[in-house]
């Protein structure tokens, strides 16, 4: 965006004596030599008073330089200088760029400030090329929010009002941002050629600075975004150089956060990471939402080096400064062992109807890898049934094999190893071919696992033991140690360990749960009630100690406990509800508790349990009414009862394709 900087032959330049520090600070200006710039000009200001377009010359310095609260200070004094002098169209310039300043600060509510003042200024004015600016600054909202058709329409305005004015750097903003929108819609070709345009522009000088960095940093992030790392490769070595001609200090920061997510694909994880911090010191001060995107590729590249601490820092802090940390975080979540929450995390980040089908073509794969792990196939196939549809689409080659992938891991799951092995070999030389060594190490022992499978030992050794040779060279501690187990190699003591594949385990599990507890709580008050809880949680958990009953959860005012012997588990339902009753009885009140019992497979993991089991349960329970054990005929049909069991009725339950049949346990 054009900042509003020194032009020579200004009318408003007043005449100064030649070899003055502002008339060298504007010569340096024109030289693009910001440090000098800088200086030269911040020495003038302290002994004359500025034009605004020197303190706007000022401000451009600034930022060049990693100064960004001299910036707006500049900026600030610009906008009101212009503003007093009646010139408008510059004012209204100059509050755009504050606009996108206070953005990078996330300070979003000054930012909006900004531009409302940008539109009030403009509303009146005749067109002209600040109209095609405040355009280009309403596709970004417009995307941001998903309504790819209203960012369409701004995008075109831009392109007219900058053909039609004959300004660069607005044509160049036009090109590139209906490039961006034309990709988000899933017209490719057409939206990468006018990005590839854009850039081009950028690339031969053209542009001014501050465009040709902003032009560059979103056809990086586009391309990168879309998987097509080979153009995203090849920009982000164009911007490289292009920062080192530039003498800058502020945008490199941003071109080596890109950077880094290229080095970190291609394997160089030391070097990513060193780039990364490098740039984080060069942008604390100076654009947060890239130090955000920073953190976030640490904790990618902890995670695959096995620091699940240093991993969960980082996500944590690019968390705090507004960036959701997915799919990197539920994969940590993952490799944690905690399945649960990695399935929350995901279906959480696709479930944002913000989001484009771009950013979901980087969650899908995530949600498949987690799904099956929590052993639901229905939701892994329909994530990767979508994620076939979306390469249909976007088309790049990452895509499609992680799309290929996906498939192979349903396969496998559903017992076919032969037709897994066909995804995966075909996955693997998609990766091979994008330069993606992690990614197709991780693929080639996936072929492995399946061709023993189906048979073919020797030949699954050999893919495997590829895989281990990548593993060791990346640095991929985690997925070293899995290759190592699989081939049935010593491990040493100190090799971390990934989390263990878990146990398949049958049990018997029980969820309960007080009936209108908030009605409770508004009825008695928060005193009653506590003491009322507190009794409640003591007894039932007398009665599952009582009965051999593992609490493996307290969730508000609700249990999940886990039982070996399903007769125990009837025995405990029975005994809550009696003591229960007795209450009630002896005192006037007791609340009313609805139990839920499920016999079924589960993997466990240390006191952990999961899988397609554990969620029927907890459903089983939620349908429960008061005062009622509700059991599945799993469970009815495990055990010699001794108590009246209603009629069998068959439920569908939510995330559970097949319906079950349950039936009340009545206690005598």
């Amino acid at each position: 965006m054009e900042s509003g900087r020194y032009r020579k032959g200004d009318s408003s330049v007043a005449q100064v004596v030649e070899g003055s520090n502002l008339q060298k600070g504007r010569e340096a200006i024109a030289k693009n030599a910001w440090r000098d710039a800088y200086r030269l000009l911040k020495e003038a200001d302290r002994s004359e008073a500025l034009s605004a377009d020197d303190l706007a010359a000022l401000a451009e310095a600034a930022w060049w330089t990693g100064r960004i609260e001299d910036c707006i200070e500049a900026r600030e004094r610009a906008y009101a200088t212009y503003l007093k002098g009646g010139d408008l169209p510059r004012a209204a310039m100059i509050a755009l760029v504050l606009s996108h300043d206070y953005s990078g600060k996330l300070a979003h509510s000054i930012s909006q400030g900004w531009f409302s003042r940008a539109e009030r200024l403009l509303e009146k004015e005749e067109e002209a090329p600040a109209h095609g600016y405040l355009a280009w600054m309403r596709t970004h909202a417009f995307m941001a929010v998903g309504d790819l058709d209203a960012a369409l329409e701004q995008a075109e305005l831009v392109l007219d009002l900058g053909t039609r004015f004959g300004d660069r750097d607005l044509l160049a903003y036009g090109l590139l941002q209906k490039g961006r929108v034309l990709v988000a819609k899933g017209l490719v070709k057409e939206g990468l050629s006018l990005l590839d345009e854009a850039t081009v522009a950028a690339v031969s000088g053209e542009l001014n600075p501050l465009a040709s960095g902003i032009i560059y940093c979103l056809a990086i992030t586009t391309t990168t975004q879309l998987a097509d790392y080979e153009r995203a490769a090849q920009w982000t070595e164009a911007a490289k150089r292009w920062c080192e001609r530039q003498s800058i200090s502020g945008f490199p920061g941003i071109c080596r956060v890109h950077r880094a997510e290229i080095v970190r694909l291609r394997g160089g994880w030391a070097e990513a990471e060193q780039e990364l911090r490098g740039a984080l010191d060069e942008l604390q001060s100076f654009n947060l939402e890239f130090v955000a995107e920073g953190l976030n590729e640490i904790g990618e590249i902890r995670l695959r080096m096995g620091d699940l601490a240093e991993a969960e820092e980082a996500f944590s802090q690019a968390h705090e400064l507004g960036r959701e940390p997915e799919p990197g975080l539920s994969m940590l979540r993952l490799a944690q062992g905690r399945v649960h929450s990695a399935r929350v995390g995901i279906d959480r980040a696709l479930d944002d109807d913000t989001i484009d089908d771009i950013r979901r073509s980087r969650l899908l794969p995530a949600q498949v890898e987690i799904a099956l792990a929590a052993e639901d196939l229905e939701t892994a196939r329909a994530a990767t049934e979508r994620l076939e549809s979306l390469v249909q689409t976007f088309g790049t080659p990452p895509l499609k094999a992680a799309a290929l992938r996906a498939r192979g891991e349903i396969l496998q799951a559903q017992g076919d190893p032969g037709g897994a092995g066909q995804s995966f070999r075909r996955s693997w030389r998609l990766w091979t071919q994008a330069d993606l060594p992690y990614e197709a190490a991780r693929t080639r022992m996936l072929l492995g696992v399946a061709l023993s499978a189906d048979g073919d030992d020797e030949s699954g050794r050999r893919e495997i033991q590829a895989a281990r040779s990548a593993f060791e060279r990346l640095g991929a501690v985690l997925d070293l140690r899995t290759a190592m187990e699989l081939l049935g190699e010593e491990i040493a003591e100190g090799t971390p360990k990934a989390s263990a594949p878990g146990a398949r385990v049958t049990k018997t599990f029980m969820f309960t749960d007080i009936v209108k507890s908030t009605n409770l709580v508004d009825a008695m008050g928060d005193k009653a009630w506590e003491n009322l809880l507190e009794w409640h949680d003591q007894t039932l958990r007398r009665c599952f100690s009582d009965h051999h009953g593992l609490e493996n959860n307290k969730v508000g005012d609700g249990f999940f406990v886990v039982f070996d012997s399903p007769y125990d588990a009837v025995e405990c339902a029975v005994t809550v509800q009696r003591r229960l009753r007795e209450h009630s009885r002896a005192h006037g009140f007791a609340p009313q508790v609805r139990v839920g019992l499920h016999r079924a497979e589960a993997t466990q993991k240390g006191r952990d349990y999961g899988g397609k089991g554990v969620h029927a349960a907890a459903r089983i329970g939620a349908l429960a009414a008061e005062g009622e054990i509700l059991a599945s005929r799993d469970l009815i049909d495990a055990v010699d009862l001794r108590f009246p069991v209603g009629e069998l009725r068959s439920v569908t339950l939510k995330g559970v394709s097949e319906e079950v049949e349950v039936a009340s346990i009545i206690p005598n």
